[in-house]
């Protein structure tokens, strides 16, 4: 794609605008036309996991009575059940879901729910232990009663997509994109109606019709102005993100701004392996889907657990922080604080605190230099990370000229300010601090953003305290 990728260090750069608020008009850029009759929104994102989820609840409810089950049993059978059913993904529904494919899943949970609750409570209530018949009938009960109730809430979910589809954008091979597009217009069940086509990938053959379904965006300008005029909640990849930059942008783009990600065609299978059964489809375009990580890395886990470790770490430095300033105070006289200017999440500034270890314009004396050669000239940062301002783990702090520069260079740099700027992270624990290349740091940056877990943060902190130092991060 000759045209788009001439283009694509001007969107990499930039940030996808948020679409506009429901029930207000989006805003449009000022060289856009007036905005056609927009796709409004189908049922609210999170009302079909809460719905399958009460129709699940309410299956397992009506079960129990029918074969007499004690209320202790239906209180401990349907948590189970419920999580069970989470885990397999029945609770996040394609474009065109049906009851009858979730059948066969519905009756293997439904069976290890009921059995894994008998066995709990057969200790504690051994006289109400379900009978011969109890358990074998409810397992089916319970499967049919959640497809019925399914059905429901997949066929209003349709209509409601017929009568207001949401706006997509399509990414991917041109000849592909395009036939998906003609699909997708021509069988609106599927609640998405698409608004432009990002060609990404290997180009397309010559002769490819034109007008043929939405228009072809070739530049950064045309796909910030169809995200705004349209209201874009919705983006489908044809090919896998990740092998491409130019995609693998556009998708941090549409992640951060909250947009649901599809992956169809090709992009639809499993590690280059044909799609698992099962898979959803747009009219026989195999679809599912994409997959994040478990929690966003800006989710309430990710603050809670800096909130949490942040308060007990300087509980426990407060003598300690009191004895460093003092230390600072008598030395060098007052002003024990240094605050440089960063860059955080977002682009937005704040001022980063530290110990102050010199004078301006003069070299640290003895209490400085031990204080940088401890890194305890870094423990104010905390209070950093306890405004929100800084996380435990992420990216490095960069000075505003810096990371202007580097945003220039590289166009995926821009990408690390998805998550609010670090401690310590997956590019210092690796050895890449203030000499190392821009390229290597965003590279870890990025994929520890990418692939974001609790259990990652507090491997990468574990790893930073037993690793030495050779210099401090964050100066």
């Amino acid at each position: 794609m000759t045209a788009d990728r001439a283009d694509a260090p001007a969107l990499h750069a930039g940030t996808l605008p948020r679409p506009a608020a429901p029930g207000r008009p989006p805003r449009r850029a000022s060289a856009a036309p007036p905005a056609p009759l927009r796709a409004g929104r189908t049922l609210p994102r999170r009302a079909a996991p809460v719905l399958l989820a009460t129709a699940d609840a309410l299956a397992a409810a009506g079960a129990a009575l029918l074969v007499g089950a004690d209320p202790a049993v239906l209180a401990g059978l349907v948590p189970v059940l419920l999580l069970l059913t989470a885990r397999a993904g029945l609770y996040r529904p394609g474009p065109a879901p049906a009851a009858l494919d979730e059948t066969a899943p519905l009756v293997g949970r439904a069976a290890v729910a009921r059995c894994a609750t008998a066995a709990a409570l057969a200790p504690l209530r051994p006289g109400d232990a379900p009978g011969p018949v109890a358990l074998p009938a409810a397992v089916p009960a319970t499967a049919v009663l959640a497809g019925a109730g399914r059905a429901v809430v997949y066929r209003v979910r349709r209509a409601a997509a017929r009568r207001r589809p949401r706006s997509v954008l399509l990414v991917g091979p041109e000849p592909a994109a395009r036939q998906l597009a003609v699909s997708l217009l021509a069988h609106p069940e599927y609640g998405l109606r698409p608004v432009g086509v990002v060609a990404a990938g290997p180009a397309g053959p010559d002769g490819v019709p034109p007008g043929a379904g939405p228009p072809l965006l070739r530049s950064s300008e045309a796909v910030t102005r169809a995200v705004i005029r349209h209201t874009v909640r919705d983006a489908v990849f044809l090919l896998p993100p990740e092998s491409d930059p130019y995609s693998a942008a556009l998708l941090r783009r549409f992640l951060g701004q909250g947009a649901a990600v599809w992956l169809a065609g090709a992009a639809a299978g499993r590690d280059g392996r044909p799609a698992a059964p099962g898979t959803g489809h747009l009219w026989g375009f195999a679809c599912r889907p994409y997959e994040t990580a478990r929690s966003h890395p800006g989710s309430p886990v990710k603050r809670a657990l800096d909130l949490v470790l942040a308060s007990v770490a300087l509980l426990l430095t407060a003598p300690l922080l009191l004895g460093c300033a003092l230390a600072i105070r008598w030395a060098d006289g007052p002003g024990v604080f240094h605050r440089p200017e960063r860059v955080g999440k977002d682009g937005r500034r704040f001022a980063l605190l530290r110990f102050r270890t010199a004078r301006p314009g003069a070299r640290p004396g003895r209490v400085g230099r031990w204080l940088r050669r401890t890194a305890l000239d870094g423990l104010p940062q905390l209070w950093n990370v306890l405004c929100g301002e800084l996380s435990l783990v992420g990216p490095r702090p960069e000075r505003p000229s810096r990371a202007a520069e580097c945003a220039r260079r590289h166009p995926d740099y821009a990408a690390r300010l998805r998550m609010p700027p670090g401690l310590t992270g997956l590019a210092q624990v690796h050895g890449l601090r203030d000499g190392a290349r821009a390229e290597d740091r965003m590279r870890f940056d990025n994929l520890a953003i990418d692939g974001w877990s609790p259990g990652q943060d507090l491997r990468i902190l574990l790893r930073a305290a037993i690793r030495p130092r050779s210099r401090r991060e964050g100066r």
